[in-house]
């Protein structure tokens, strides 16, 4: 009887193991987006350091009754930039926006709202990224759903945009306030 080697039977296994990845990942809804690994648990708490004497946010303004989004954010992100314009949109229909400046110097950060507009209600910096890391966050810019009673309800990786918007954001939102 003839013997099967190891390493005969090792790339048909690793070929295997790599079909089964890539069938995963093609049917899910999204194959682009990262998962929501915080959907439907309470947002981690919120420590934060004051940005510039900005309004602050914390853990009770997550709990408030109210849908709203907290963005991480840097002023050295160029894909921050392209979203801001969205997150201003988002503002002036009544939605409520806290930002999490991550990473950045505080100067620089200051310096960027002034030049684009400030679309959050509050805001805080996470200069270690401490924050950050409970919440998951991969990179900038990260957006989070969170509910009235502090849960995040979906993640959105990537820059908001008005694809975004329209067809994750707002959908969540409203779903979330009953609409």
């Amino acid at each position: 009887m003839a013997r099967i080697s190891p390493l005969m039977v090792a790339p048909p296994l690793v070929f295997a193991a790599f079909v089964g990845l890539a069938a995963v990942g093609m049917f899910r809804d999204d194959p682009e987006a990262l998962p929501s690994a915080r959907a439907g648990e309470q947002a981690p708490a919120v420590v934060l350091t004051d940005l510039g004497g900005k309004p602050m946010f914390d853990d009770a303004s997550l709990r408030d009754g109210e849908v709203k989004l907290v963005n991480y954010w840097a002023s050295w992100c160029a894909p921050c930039r392209v979203e801001h314009p969205n997150l201003d949109l988002l503002r002036e229909e009544g939605v409520t926006i806290y930002g999490v400046n991550y990473k950045d110097d505080p100067e620089k950060a200051i310096g960027f709202l002034e030049e684009l507009g400030n679309p959050y209600a509050a805001l805080g910096a996470d200069p270690e990224g401490r924050m950050a890391l409970d919440w998951g966050v991969y990179g900038v810019p990260e957006t989070y759903v969170v509910d009235g009673e502090g849960v995040i309800l979906l993640r959105v990786a990537g820059p908001v945009t008005q694809r975004v918007m329209d067809q994750t954001l707002r959908p969540a939102i409203e779903a979330a306030r009953g609409d």
